[in-house]
Formats: structure tokens, C-alpha cells, sequence
């Protein structure tokens, strides 16, 4: 979760959705150093949200699909269970409602 917190890895994440790019052809798409794209991509390579190739001197970095897969799971997860405690919280306000005679 703190992997994608930060708006510029949201950003980097989309931008190589798709495709694998250099940590200087991903920096092109932003006004930052390439020193501080590589350290965003480390964050998310070490979240298990990025792969990394080398390809003779360079590193080419694409997005986990299979990462991607384990986070949506969990928020699915996380906010099914939320809901359905609200789903909870509201029908028994509804029921103590009704049993009050309140038709609001």
C-alpha cells in the first residue's frame, strides 16, 4: 500500500502498463531527476509491483500483472468486509427504526 501512496509511482505504474521502458525513457515522462524515478521504481520493484530485465547495460522495467493482481484482491477483499459491516450497521439502525415506529 505505501508503494502506490505515493501519486508519482500511480503515475509510473501507468506509464509502463503495457510496456517496458528504461528508468530514463519512464523519467522523460516527468519533470524529476532520473535518480529519483529510479528510486520510485526500486519502491515498486521491491513491492512486487514492478519487474526488472537487464538488457546489456540497461534496466528495463515493466509492471507485475500477477502484483497488480495480489493488491486488487486484496482491496476487493478489504472493501467487501467494510461494506458489509456498514451493510450491518445500517439494516440494524433500519430494524431499530421500524421497531420504534419511526417511518423516516
Amino acid at each position: 500500500m505505501r508503494a502506490i501512496a505515493e501519486p508519482r509511482r500511480l503515475e509510473i505504474l501507468r506509464v509502463i502498463r503495457g510496456s517496458e521502458l528504461s528508468a530514463g525513457e519512464i523519467a522523460s515522462h516527468f519533470d524529476v531527476t532520473r535518480p529519483a524515478i529510479s528510486q520510485h521504481l526500486r519502491v515498486l520493484s521491491d513491492a512486487g509491483l514492478v519487474s526488472v530485465r537487464k538488457a546489456g547495460t540497461r534496466r528495463l522495467y515493466q509492471s507485475r500483472p500477477e502484483g497488480l493482481a495480489e493488491l486488487t484482491a486484496f482491496l476487493d477483499e478489504f472493501w467487501s468486509d467494510r461494506l458489509s459491516v456498514l451493510k450491518n450497521v445500517s439494516d440494524a439502525k433500519e430494524r431499530r427504526r421500524q421497531d420504534n415506529g419511526d417511518d423516516r
